[in-house]
């Protein structure tokens, strides 16, 4: 039974994603046709063609690797702006030979070159006046931000169900006076993401000092203690001072001395920069606070995830680097090491496949799994660099703002942006995204992201 829970949680969360697909799709085919382009092929997945039917002018269909999609929008590339060189020479009898040759040499330019060719194929004469290039700018704007728009309103309406119904649920420590929940034996690097102490790891200056779960602290170096908060700055900014905490137990005022040891934690609970403070190796007991929202909450939410995401998205080849490093095992994978669509797929078939877990929890997990993988597809594919759809959205402005100048210049139109001459470009941001693609995925199998249990 526990399997096919497994596999139903891996079966959601994947068609999930999949229909996420599928629906980015549509947000470039639907405004490119409104604007009258030529779209002539809707597929979702990569590879071999594993079913399609003709409607009109487009052919849809599902391919047979379930990693991404994509809509055939006739006419992106603008025809090439090489031009052939006429070499004059002699030949034996003094008769005038023209040889023509291209200007396009060296390996880029001719790949330039046979992309362009490629594109140009399928163009019909009657196709002239739907060529994508040929749009105004603010129409490719459109077109080319409608995918990663749709991932990111899927998020909004997913997260905004979640708040309104559900709430934001965070763990915070009880009012009044710190209790003492958990007191660690030992002092663990936060970076290590392990539990477990080990001979080496030097005992913690709270166990040092006798604390013991449910002691009650009063004071810490004669200042008395009316709450957690209170608490945790003393401490973090004791950095490796003498401490001496008066605590109570069953009723008894007991003190304890100690020196607290610095060690490099996050700055807060939303802000996981790490910072060398002072360390005494506490937890407090705590409650499950509950907060929902609507729209304007959501978005508030939403910010912050965005913030973070950008965040990650500047650090995402040294995590995927520390995934690489995980799985020849020179180290452990960190917790908070990105993940694939398949290591999506195991935590979402762990967590329904847990017994401890109620059907809500598992409900909102995967719910909240999906949202934040789209959020982070929208705002992934907003990156300003060929291939991805903020390439082509750059590019667009590129041209708006290159004509702008023009005009107030009183110079010549300077023409459409040639986005083939960054296919280079391109080509080398699409091998480095399939290469960590493919490290994330090996991670994934061989050193996957487990849940707690």
């Amino acid at each position: 039974m526990t399997s096919l829970f497994y596999l139903l949680g891996v079966v959601i969360f994947v068609l999930a994603i999949l229909a996420s697909i599928g629906l980015h799709e549509l947000g470039h085919m639907i405004p490119a046709k409104k604007f009258g382009g030529k779209v002539t092929q809707y597929f979702i997945g990569f590879g071999p063609t594993v079913w399609s039917k003709q409607v009109g002018e487009t052919e849809y269909g599902v391919k047979a690797i379930p990693l991404g999609g994509y809509v055939k929008i006739v006419g992106m590339l603008p025809p090439g702006a090489e031009e052939l060189a006429d070499e004059v020479t002699l030949d034996a009898e003094g008769n005038q030979v023209v040889k023509v040759r291209k200007s396009n040499t060296g390996m880029f330019t001719q790949l330039v070159s046979d992309a362009r060719a490629a594109e140009w194929e399928t163009i019909q004469p009657e196709d002239s006046d739907r060529l994508f290039y040929k749009m105004p700018w603010w129409k490719k704007v459109i077109v080319m931000a409608g995918g990663p728009t749709v991932n990111i309103l899927i998020a909004f309406f997913i997260f905004w169900g979640v708040f309104a119904f559900y709430g934001q649920r965070t763990v915070e420590p009880d009012a009044g006076k710190p209790v003492i929940d958990q007191v660690s034996e030992c002092v663990i690097p936060y970076v290590d993401n392990r539990t477990t102490c080990r001979d080496s790891d030097p005992v913690s200056p709270a166990a040092e000092a006798g604390l013991r779960p449910g002691d009650v602290v009063t004071t810490f170096n004669g200042t008395p203690v009316t709450g957690w908060d209170q608490l945790r700055a003393l401490i973090r900014g004791n950095d490796d001072g003498t401490a001496v905490i008066g605590y109570e137990r069953d009723g008894q005022q007991l003190t304890g001395t100690t020196s607290t040891t610095v060690e490099a934690r996050p700055t807060s609970d939303t802000d996981q920069t790490l910072r060398q403070v002072g360390f005494l190796g506490v937890t407090p007991t705590t409650h499950i606070a509950v907060e929902t929202g609507g729209p304007v909450y959501t978005l508030q939410q939403m910010g912050t995830m965005t913030k973070q995401t950008v965040v990650a998205l500047g650090t995402l080849p040294v995590k995927v680097w520390g995934v690489g490093e995980a799985i020849v095992g020179v180290q452990e994978r960190a917790v908070d090491s990105p993940v694939s669509i398949v290591g999506g797929g195991r935590l979402a078939g762990e967590t329904v496949s847990q017994e401890a877990f109620p059907v809500t929890e598992k409900a909102v997990f995967l719910l909240m799994l999906i949202a934040g993988f789209n959020l982070f597809i929208g705002l992934f594919n907003f990156i300003p660099l060929l291939p991805l759809d903020g390439g082509h959205i750059a590019g667009a402005l590129w041209e708006a703002l290159r004509r702008a100048f023009a005009r107030l210049r009183g110079r010549p139109d300077p023409g459409y942006v040639d986005v083939a001459k960054l296919l280079p470009i391109a080509y080398c941001v699409a091998a480095v995204l399939l290469v960590m693609g493919v490290v994330l995925i090996i991670g994934d199998l061989v050193v996957p992201i487990h849940i707690a249990s």
